[in-house]
């Protein structure tokens, strides 16, 4: 029942996500008039927000009850996009969206940290899968809610967005103070005793966590897989189709419906089907899935009379991989953690995923603005290239028997036998 309370809370908490990202650059440039920089700002912003706070709060996480860090960024995020309403300068905006970021990427790590606390290891990728539906679910609901009572020619037209925002945070921490009521730790847990690493430096946890081949080339898969698909989702991809395909609006909105809707149809069905399968295959798979998409997209620029079904089709494959990416990453990574730096962990792999995201709006508007359409799409090809090698190289890693550091040791033992 806690888990699905959790599900719940994670769906609720992303709909400030869906009802205020897609449309506050235009606000911010347009509706107020602050101006192209400071909207881009914004949004550069929001994600050093987020790449402060993932770190820290999975630092917490692992010293503190993640119920109360996850209700209180929750809250903090909620103060921030609820400041947007009455923010009536340039300043007092760039200061309320980086307090969204902090407060909606420090929820992340701890709610993973609850998932491992409260669910056993034999259920653990259903319930990632699930969460990741529900977060998606979440976003798409917030969107389809500000997207029919949003009003960008009025300066308070956003207003209806901030505050679904705050909103939702508000209920997902009631929802997940209500779930953490008397919980108790699952005994195959990380948290379960055993040694610990103790106290340690930033610098030393980070050399905790990558003295091992196999954490190391999570890492790659991480970043690779992140900058193939996820930082390009929202700029890339639409800069491609609107500038190179010469598409309409409504079919980008088309093509992210499409994505929403084939994970939602799909994700039980994949989860059932790769129970049995080892990570590094499925990543393996991601990557491939990945490759197939970008190849569809570079065949679309030669076929204009198909051009927008190809871009159509094209976010209903990457969702497929969307499936089995973050069921299977998140419990990987914890399964590789040092004995009581999960959360750090997470929350460090939460920061790089973050941080390279953010660099694909940069790379497509240069690559993109520049006329190097060949270039934009060859580079995403080789990174998704990379990272079915980088899969490959991790399941060769955990084949190999390796001495495990007595300051180490995995989340549970039959999901690093299942990681193999």
């Amino acid at each position: 029942m806690r888990a699905k309370l959790l599900i719940l809370a994670s769906s609720i908490g992303m709909l400030g996500w869906g009802a205020v990202l897609p449309y506050q650059y235009a606000y911010a440039a347009d509706t107020r008039g602050w101006g192209a920089l400071a909207a881009a700002a914004a949004s550069s912003l929001f994600s050093v927000g987020a790449l402060v706070a993932a770190p820290v709060a999975g630092r917490l996480s692992d010293r503190f009850n993640p119920v109360t860090v996850a209700v209180l960024a929750q809250l903090l995020g909620a103060i921030g996009v609820g400041s947007l309403v009455v923010a009536d300068s340039a300043g007092a905006f760039l200061t309320g969206m980086f307090v969204f970021g902090l407060g909606l990427t420090g929820a992340v790590p701890a709610k993973q940290v609850l998932v491992l606390r409260w669910v056993d290891s034999a259920d653990r990728r259903r319930t990632f899968a699930y969460k990741f539906t529900g977060e998606a679910l979440g976003m798409a609901a917030g969107a389809y809610i500000a997207g029919h009572l949003v009003d960008l020619r009025d300066p308070q037209g956003l207003d209806v967005g901030f505050l679904t925002a705050a909103a939702g945070f508000v209920i997902s921490s009631l929802i997940i103070g209500v779930a953490g009521r008397g919980a108790v730790i699952h005994p195959d847990s990380d948290f379960a005793g055993g040694p610990d690493v103790g106290p340690m430096s930033p610098l030393q946890s980070v050399r905790a966590m990558f003295a091992t081949p196999a954490l190391r080339w999570t890492a790659v898969i991480t970043v690779s897989l992140a900058l193939g698909f996820y930082a390009q989702f929202e700029s890339g991809l639409p800069a491609y189709a609107l500038t190179t395909l010469d598409i309409d609006t409504s079919t980008v909105g088309t093509a992210a419906a499409v994505n929403a809707i084939v994970i939602v149809v799909l994700q039980v069905i994949v989860v059932r089907l790769t129970a049995n399968r080892s990570a590094p295959t499925l990543l393996m798979a991601v990557g491939g899935i990945w490759v197939l998409s970008w190849l569809v997209l570079s065949t679309a620029q030669f076929a204009p009379g198909v051009a927008s079904a190809l871009f159509v089709t094209t976010y209903g494959i990457f969702a497929v991989g969307e499936t089995m990416y973050s069921p299977v990453l998140s419990p990987l990574t914890a399964s590789l953690a040092p004995r009581g730096m999960v959360g750090q962990t997470l929350g460090a792999f939460a920061a790089l995923q973050t941080t390279f995201s953010a660099l694909g709006p940069l790379v497509a508007g240069v690559l993109l603005g520049a006329g190097l359409t060949t270039g934009f799409l060859g580079l995403h090809l080789a990174i998704s290239v990379l990272a079915v090698y980088a899969a490959w190289r991790l399941r060769a890693a955990l084949r190999r028997p390796e001495p495990v550091p007595a300051t180490s040791s995995s989340v549970a033992t039959d999901e690093r036998v299942l990681a193999a």
